[in-house]
């Protein structure tokens, strides 16, 4: 044990300090691992590795990062934008209600945090600056609703999630629903409680719109529900497993972001070469994640850590407050998907073995990775923001703002570690 923790920190900590790529420091400090502690059993890795890319599931990977970057470049978005601002004109906070709820609808088709926050961002940011919104404040919604892609399903979190731990990605879809809406209707009272104590945060516009008009700008949006119902409807009524959800998706998303944005070929090949490079990068991450879980599983650390666990008579919360508090620290230094993959193989284990349920797991965790994107110095979501922002907000700006978004969020594990079935209700219901 003590053999392993030394390999492990070490390795760990000189490759990674060495300035080589996350994914090569996780490699080879499995294969490390393989070849000092356990005995030369890298052949292992090998087979471990095929596995995982053979994997039929983890083929919606790909699928479903191709389907956010035709997004995030089909201008579907501002279109989207446009027709829910004037829902919340006379509602106090105005605008960034609209950050908020563009953001849902544009997480539940981009299954990606960054994705999201961009998209959306590049348009709510100069429109409302315009209007006279405290740019800090514009940016803090967009931090946090931009964390909600990752949550509302189809998430990528979610989607790599069930297939490194053999969990359904049905039930884990389904479970991300009600805590994504619940998570935006607590950002969305923050915001209204927040401008109506402070209204020169966001300034009341006199809205030219008659409720018709409204009404009607909303029913426009049916060809995104249309393609939200293809993907997610598709999946909770059994007609196609996500893979195949995801491939439908891709060709719905061209057709509708080609007639109702303003895709074009050109900007469709951007995003499959954009596409290309983010895949290559996560596979890569996976591959070596994959090569240091089959270490630690050949060694039996989680269930050494089980019986240490055990011995100490720690409780499922007290260990469940550990998790999250090491996903906290973590998150400052590692992007969200890295950092699930890197301790999967030891947490899932863990957890599931304590009495915790692997679908409610897998939220708990990308609601953690969510916190992460909106903690500095890493933290993507802010980062990706403050560039569109040209540097008019800081990263330490932003950062201070999104404060009460991240408390928000750590609030939601909170929430559904009191009522799981916030979660467990869907998946139980439909699957």
């Amino acid at each position: 044990m003590v053999g392993f923790w030394s390999v492990l920190l070490g390795g760990l900590t000189l490759l990674a300090s060495s300035g080589l790529a996350l994914g090569a420091a996780l490699g080879l400090t499995g294969f490390l691992l393989l070849e000092f502690v356990a005995g030369g059993s890298t052949f292992v890795a090998v087979d471990a590795v095929w596995n995982v890319l053979n994997s039929f599931t983890l083929s919606a990977i790909p699928m479903f990062i191709i389907l956010g970057e035709i997004m995030l470049r089909s201008g579907v978005s501002e279109r989207i934008y446009n027709s829910l601002s004037p829902l919340f004109q006379r509602v106090p906070g105005g605008l960034l209600h609209t950050n908020i709820a563009v953001c849902t609808l544009f997480g539940a088709v981009s299954g990606s945090s960054l994705s999201t926050a961009a998209a959306v961002g590049s348009v709510a940011y100069p429109e409302m600056t315009e209007r006279g919104y405290d740019r800090k404040t514009v940016v803090a919604s967009l931090a946090g609703g931009g964390t909600l892609g990752l949550l509302i399903p189809p998430s990528l979190s979610l989607l790599i999630f069930g297939a490194l731990t053999e969990t359904s990605i049905g039930q884990l879809f389904l479970a991300g629903i009600l805590p994504g809406l619940l998570i935006a209707a607590i950002f969305m009272a923050f915001i209204f409680l927040r401008c109506l104590a402070n209204s020169s945060l966001a300034p009341t516009a006199v809205s030219e719109h008659r409720a018709t008009d409204i009404l009607f700008n909303i029913l426009s949006l049916w060809p995104f529900g249309l393609l939200i119902l293809s993907i997610m409807g598709s999946i909770a009524l059994g007609f196609a497993t996500p893979t195949e959800a995801a491939g439908v998706g891709v060709i719905a998303t061209i057709i509708v972001g080609r007639f109702w944005g303003t895709l074009t070929p050109k900007t469709l090949v951007e995003a499959f070469y954009s596409a290309i490079l983010l895949y290559a990068s996560i596979t890569f991450v996976v591959i070596a994640a994959t090569i240091l879980a089959q270490a630690v599983s050949l060694l039996a650390i989680p269930q050494a850590i089980l019986e240490t666990v055990r011995a100490s008579n720690f409780g499922p919360l007290t260990v469940l407050a550990s998790v999250v508090l090491v996903y906290l620290i973590l998150g400052c230094f590692f992007d969200g998907l890295s950092l699930m993959i890197m301790t999967l193989p030891i947490v899932f284990p863990l957890m599931t073995s304590l009495g915790f349920e692997a679908v409610w797991l897998g939220v708990i965790i990308t609601i953690m990775i969510e916190i992460g994107q909106v903690t500095p110095p890493v933290g993507l979501n802010l980062s990706v923001l403050v560039s569109i922002t040209k540097e008019e907000v800081t990263l330490g700006e932003a950062a201070v703002a999104t404060i009460p978004y991240w408390l928000i969020l750590l609030c939601g594990v909170g929430l559904l570690t009191a009522s799981p079935q916030i979660a467990l209700y869907l998946p139980g219901l439909l699957m």
